[in-house]
């Protein structure tokens, strides 16, 4: 199941052999599994036979951040990452068992991430690129969040989308003109540390109830993006936003604002698999037509 140059490369770099996997979920991109180190360390596996092998390399720089931000978030440790002989990049992480949560975890969970974004930048982007599914993600710098919201997420999306005859050229004219509107859009607000790909999908509470997050396409960005990405696809109780607003309020408009924002998943996912996910682009933007 594993390919055997990764497993090789495991032995390599932690002086020890896999002995045991079994397949779980990796989500739509990697493959994963469960295996079990012969110091009788479990551990959680994913790789990727076609992707760019960097992919995890900078996926390890995003978990150290965010856990560098000393938060009550759990981020799963990286034991190895890298690529195989046979150029499979791979991640050895923590293996964390999903359990359920208990009356105050989703409150924690929105303290947690309001003190996340509290952790500011003197600009919005990053010092590297890195990757949102396996697309790249472009991170250079701004002093602007409008600049860099419109130049690193929505023109490269757009360029793509519009290349492989996703989006049309109507809808391109509809993305430049709302790009004049948002400087009257967005509130000014310091560049604050993102999980970067916060959906329903890349979190689960552990079995003490803690908010486990994990896949991040970590940047110093608005944090209205990152909360409007969590209404995206459901998935974060009431309880969760009440208490993030508690810890760190946000200013008003913000429900007008979060389609906007969206726009930058959506694209992502119109890039990705195509279909509904256009039409979500669309029907967002033609109100700027």
């Amino acid at each position: 199941m594993i390919p055997d140059p990764v497993k090789q490369q495991i032995q390599h770099a932690l002086d020890q052999p896999v002995t045991s996997a079994q397949r779980v979920s990796g989500g739509s991109i990697n493959q994963a599994a469960k295996v079990t180190l012969k110091d009788e360390t479990t551990c959680f596996l994913k790789w990727n036979t076609s992707a760019d092998p960097h992919m995890f390399v900078v996926e390890e720089k995003g978990l150290a951040l965010l856990t560098s931000a000393d938060t009550s978030l759990r981020i799963p440790s990286v034991l190895t990452t890298g690529k195989a002989a046979d150029g499979t990049g791979f991640l050895l992480q923590e293996f964390v068992t999903e359990g359920h949560s208990k009356p105050d975890s989703a409150s924690n969970f929105g303290r947690a991430l309001a003190q996340l974004h509290k952790h500011h930048h003197e600009t919005y982007g990053l010092d590297h690129d890195n990757f949102i599914g396996r697309l790249p993600q472009s991170n250079t710098p701004h002093d602007n969040w409008v600049d860099f919201f419109v130049q690193e997420r929505m023109a490269p999306q757009l360029q793509m989308a519009t290349d492989s005859g996703k989006l049309g050229s109507d809808t391109v004219s509809s993305f430049k003109s709302m790009y004049e509107t948002l400087p009257d859009i967005f509130p000014d607000e310091p560049p604050s540390l993102l999980h970067g790909d916060l959906w329903g999908g890349n979190y689960f509470f552990d079995q003490d109830g803690e908010a486990t997050i994990y896949d991040p396409a970590v940047y110093y960005g608005h944090r209205e993006i990152e909360l409007a990405f969590t209404h995206l696809f459901g998935g974060f109780p009431s309880n969760f936003y009440s208490a993030y607003e508690e810890t760190y309020s946000l200013t008003s408009g913000f429900s007008k604002r979060k389609d906007i924002y969206n726009l930058y998943p959506l694209l992502v996912h119109t890039n990705l698999f195509g279909g509904s996910y256009a039409r979500q682009v669309e029907g967002i933007i033609r109100q700027f037509k």
